[in-house]
C-alpha cells in the first residue's frame, strides 16, 4: 500500500481502492483540485480566532469560552492529528483559571475552506464532548451536516499533500 494512503486506513476497501487507483494512476491530485478548486484565505490567527467564534456563537453559545485558536506547525509531526483541542488550568493569584485552546495543523492554511470548517467544528465540539461517541458527532452533524464527508475529504486532502 502506498505510505500516502494511511490516512484512509480503516475505510471500507472498494473506497481505498478507487483512490489508489486515482493515486497509481497520476490523476489523484488532478480530481482533487476540480472537487476543491479554491483555498481559503484565512491566513492570520486573528482571522482564525474570529472565524471559530462565528461558528461557536452560532451554535454553541453557551460553551466554555475559548481564549486562543492558532495555527500550529507540530501538531501534525507531534500528535498524528490534524487539530487538537487543549483544557489548560493555572493557577493565578490564588484562583484557577481555565482556559480552551484550539491548535488546527498548519498544513489547513493552504486547504480549501470546507475542510477547514469541518476541522473547526471537531474541535469546538470538543468543548462539550471530550470523546469521540455519539453525542460528539451528532453535534459535529449539527453544526456541519456534511461533516462525515469533509473528514474524509481532509484525509484525501493529506494525501494531496504527500503527493
Amino acid at each position: 500500500m502506498n505510505p500516502s494512503l494511511r490516512y484512509i486506513q480503516g475505510y471500507p476497501e472498494h473506497i481505498v481502492g478507487q483512490v489508489e487507483q486515482l493515486v497509481s494512476s497520476g490523476n489523484f491530485n488532478s480530481w482533487f483540485s476540480k472537487r476543491y478548486p479554491n483555498n481559503h484565505q484565512i491566513k492570520s490567527e486573528q482571522a482564525l480566532f474570529n472565524y471559530a467564534m462565528v461558528i461557536k456563537n452560532q451554535y454553541m453559545k453557551k460553551g466554555s469560552p475559548i481564549s486562543k485558536v492558532i495555527y500550529d506547525g507540530k501538531i501534525h509531526l507531534i500528535n498524528n492529528a490534524l487539530g487538537l483541542h487543549s483544557f489548560i488550568s493555572r493557577s493565578h493569584g490564588g484562583k484557577l483559571k481555565a482556559k480552551n485552546e484550539i491548535r488546527i495543523a498548519s498544513v489547513f492554511k493552504q486547504a480549501p475552506e470546507p475542510l477547514l470548517r469541518m476541522l473547526v467544528v471537531h474541535e469546538l465540539a470538543h468543548l462539550k464532548e471530550k470523546d469521540h461517541n455519539k453525542a460528539f458527532y451528532a453535534l459535529c452533524c449539527h453544526m456541519e451536516p456534511d461533516y462525515h464527508q469533509l473528514e474524509f475529504d481532509a484525509r484525501l486532502f493529506m494525501i494531496s499533500k504527500e503527493l
